[in-house]
Order: structure tokens, then C-alpha cells, then sequence
């Protein structure tokens, strides 16, 4: 049966402790075949030695009887002759049956091997060396032997190492199922927030851990996009709220004058009530089309931005419009910024609009850069804006006094889409005081300039 972990976290920790099993049973299976090889190759070089001894005592005829035992008892020697009959040994092996019936030949005369009698648990395994004395017919073998030690032989040495390995995959998945939990409790945290914000609310952030790793940066730019879905849902509602307020006076005037000229047809003139209409109609128009660009801007990211002079976009746009009064510039080239083209053209065409709406005699474009910003100021010599107005003026749909009323012509969108436009470019647009005093509405934009790179 597949198994299927449900978490991120259980799926961790299986996979730490399958790659833990591996590991470390690969580990365990080198040392066991590392300790039985040296083990072997210990005891093997002992009776190497032993049985080298006999052999040369037999060529020789030198060999004593019974055969001196100088290893205490621990390598047994026997001398064995032809149909297994023992023929000399040492103290400990006299009496015993031949060790091993392994019997070399004349080509082969030494033989290494391992001799296993009993069964388990009562089993024992011996290391041995089969010596040939001579290449006569006739010739005895030497055997000498050594008994292997038991944990080689019960599985004792394979069980310590198995035990080993469960144990070091259980820490490794104990020590993963912790490491990646608390790694992925910021990702929970982050998780049932998200599933706690609604529509309602947007108010809300998730946590932000410390640190610059990827939770981190993902509980930022969660925010972040928070940050924007709440900009976008309060233009909306805004846009809502102002198409309600703003469009119902319009459209219960346009509504009024043709209810009356149905009604009254008699007493109205058709041309008249067609041009009323006609006029309300462009002004619910450019209502709707000025929301709607506000409720747009700032919501296209950075695709469609580029590289601008400003200065080349002021020349351009003072350039194709007709100018009932005098108009002055100072453009000082090699000023840029980054930003939307067709955005930063209405900015500056709504406050020329508003300048030559409100200016006596002269309206005055200035670009420029100061302390590593870019400037650019709309000016105008009229009845200039008290200071207490000098915010509301960017409020939409705001009207001071009769010197700048609704019969001046516009939306009262204006001002309120170019100071939209100055923060989607992470600029500011603001009222500023007029050199040495001189009268009149001084609007100021400042932009961060860009480098091409």
C-alpha cells in the first residue's frame, strides 16, 4: 500500500527517515564486512604462523610430541595423516577428531578456510590453515585452527549494528519532524491569517518573521499584495461613492428636462432641451471617464512604464495645445523619470487646465532638478489659494469660493486625478508659495529620477 503523508511535515520526516535507513544501513552493512575482514585477517596471521611452525618441525623431523602448545591453548595444531588418523598435537587438540577433511594437494598445498560446526545458538566457526608438509604421495597436513568470536557468529555484530541504524533514523526523523515544524509554524501562521482576511476586511496583515529567508520574504510580499488588493478595493468603493454623489444631481437634472418637455411639449423649445441635454450628457461623460481613470491608476504594475524627459513631454504638450494667454518656460533638459507616459501627460494637462482657468495674464512651466529629484512646477498669476485650501484643492469634486466655482467648467476631478498620478509614481503634488512673494497658485511636482542603466 502507497502511503500518502497529508503535511508537508510528515512527508519530510518520512523521507529523512528513508534516506536515514539507507544511509546508515549501508554504513552499518561496510562495518560489518570491515570488522569481520580484520577479524578474520587477525586470526588468520596467528594460525599462519602456528601451522608454518609444525609444517617446518615435520620436513625437518624436529617436530616434539606431543606438539609444544606456546600460544596457551588458544591455536590448537594437528598433524594428520593419511584416512584422517591424528598423528601428533598439541595438549588441547590430542584425543580430537581432525579440525577440518579439507586435504590439499601436491599443486595446491596451502589452503585458508573457515570451518563451521553446531547450530545455533550453541555454533562455533573456526579459522583454519591447511598445510601440506611435502609433495610426496604419502605427506601428512597441519592444521591449525583459531575459534572466530561469537559476535561473529550469533549475529550478535549484526543485530548492534541494526539497533544502531533504527535508532540513529528514528533521531534523524525525530530531529526533522521538529526542524521542519518549526520552520513551516511561520507558514501556518501566515496561512490562517490569509484564511481569516476576507473582502470586509482588508485591514489585516500576517505575521513577519525576522530574518531574510524565504518565509520571510514570503510573509512580505504577502503584505505587500495586501497592501495592493486594499488600494484597489477602496478605489473601487471610492469610484462607487463617487459615481453615486457625483452622478445623481446630472442625471436628475437631465432626467427633470426631458420628463418636462414629454410632459410639455407646447412650452418647451426641442432645440433648447437637446443642447441641455446634450450638455449634461458630456458632463456625466467626462464624470465617468475621470473616475474611471482614477480607479485605474496605480493598478498597471510596471509594464507599461518607460523612460521620460520630462522636460521633451512638457515642450510637447505646451506644444500642441492653444493657449488663450502668454505662456513662459524654463525646461532644463536631461531630466528623467520613470513612469507611465500617457499619465504623466494628463497630470501636466490637468494643471495647465487649471492654470489657464484661473490665471490673469501668464501661465509659467518650470522642469528642473533639485537635491536629486525632478521638478516640475505650474504656475499662474491669478487669485492664487489661501493656505487652509491648499490640500482640500486635491480632494475630488472640491469647489472653494465663487472665484473658483462649479461655472469655471471641469469635473472637480482634476487636481485630484494629477495628485493620484504624482503618488502612483511615488512622487508628490503640492501647493507651494511663490518667489518673493508674488500672487497667484504655484502647483509643484517632484518625481524620483531615473538613470538609464
Amino acid at each position: 500500500m502507497r502511503i500518502r503523508p497529508r503535511s508537508i511535515r510528515a512527508r519530510d520526516t518520512l523521507v529523512a527517515a528513508v534516506l536515514a535507513l539507507l544511509v546508515f544501513g549501508a554504513t552499518a552493512g561496510g562495518l560489518d564486512l570491515a570488522v569481520r575482514q580484520s577479524v578474520k585477517a587477525d586470526l588468520l596471521r596467528e594460525v599462519q604462523t602456528e601451522a608454518r611452525l609444525a609444517s617446518g618441525g615435520v620436513r625437518d623431523g624436529t617436530l616434539a610430541t606431543p606438539i609444544p602448545d606456546d600460544s596457551g591453548g588458544r591455536i590448537p595444531v594437528q598433524v594428520v595423516g593419511k584416512g584422517g588418523h591424528v598423528l601428533d598435537a598439541t595438549p588441547g587438540a590430542a584425543g580430537r577428531t581432525p579440525v577440518s577433511t579439507v586435504w590439499p594437494s601436491r599443486t595446491l598445498r596451502v589452503r585458508d578456510l573457515i570451518v563451521c560446526r553446531g547450530r545455533w545458538p550453541d555454533r562455533e566457526c573456526l579459522v583454519v590453515e591447511a598445510i601440506r608438509a611435502t609433495t610426496a604421495p604419502d605427506s601428512v597436513v597441519v592444521y591449525a585452527s583459531k575459534e572466530l568470536p561469537s559476535f561473529l557468529v550469533n549475529g550478535l555484530l549484526e543485530a548492534l549494528l541494526a539497533g544502531s541504524v533504527l535508532a540513529l533514523a528514528a533521531l534523524a526523523s525525530w530531529i526533522t519532524w521538529h526542524v521542519v515544524g518549526r520552520t513551516l509554524g511561520p507558514v501556518e501562521a501566515i496561512r490562517a491569517q490569509l484564511a481569516e482576511i476576507s473582502a470586509s476586511d482588508l485591514s489585516r496583515r500576517v505575521p513577519e518573521p525576522p530574518g531574510e529567508d524565504e518565509i520571510a520574504q514570503l510573509a512580505r510580499t504577502a503584505n505587500a499584495t495586501l497592501d495592493r488588493l486594499e488600494h484597489a478595493v477602496g478605489r473601487q468603493r471610492q469610484f462607487a461613492s463617487d459615481a453615486s454623489h457625483e452622478l445623481r444631481t446630472p442625471i436628475a437634472g437631465l432626467r427633470a428636462n426631458l420628463e418636462d418637455a414629454s410632459m410639455h411639449p407646447e412650452d418647451n423649445d426641442l432645440r433648447a432641451v437637446v443642447e441641455s441635454a446634450l450638455h449634461d450628457t458630456d458632463r456625466l461623460e467626462s464624470i465617468v471617464t475621470d473616475l474611471l481613470l482614477l480607479a485605474r491608476i496605480g493598478t498597471g504594475g510596471t509594464a507599461a512604464q518607460e523612460t521620460i524627459d520630462l522636460a521633451a513631454l512638457a515642450e510637447a504638450e505646451i506644444g500642441r495645445r492653444a493657449f488663450a494667454l502668454k505662456i513662459r518656460t524654463d525646461l532644463a533638459g536631461g531630466v528623467r523619470v520613470r513612469g507611465v507616459r500617457m499619465q504623466l501627460v494628463r497630470l501636466l494637462g490637468n494643471l495647465l487646465d487649471n492654470a489657464e482657468r484661473y490665471a490673469d495674464e501668464v501661465v509659467f512651466v518650470e522642469v528642473s532638478a533639485v537635491d536629486g529629484q525632478a521638478l516640475m512646477a505650474v504656475t499662474d498669476d491669478g487669485a492664487g489659494i489661501p493656505g487652509r485650501d491648499r490640500e482640500r484643492v486635491f480632494e475630488r469634486f472640491t469647489r472653494l469660493d465663487s472665484a473658483r466655482s462649479r461655472g469655471a467648467g471641469g469635473t472637480g476631478l482634476g487636481l485630484a486625478i494629477a495628485r493620484e498620478i504624482a503618488h502612483a509614481h511615488d512622487g508628490s503634488l503640492r501647493v507651494e508659495d511663490q518667489p518673493d512673494g508674488v500672487p497667484g497658485a504655484r502647483f509643484v511636482l517632484r518625481l524620483p529620477t531615473h538613470t538609464a542603466s
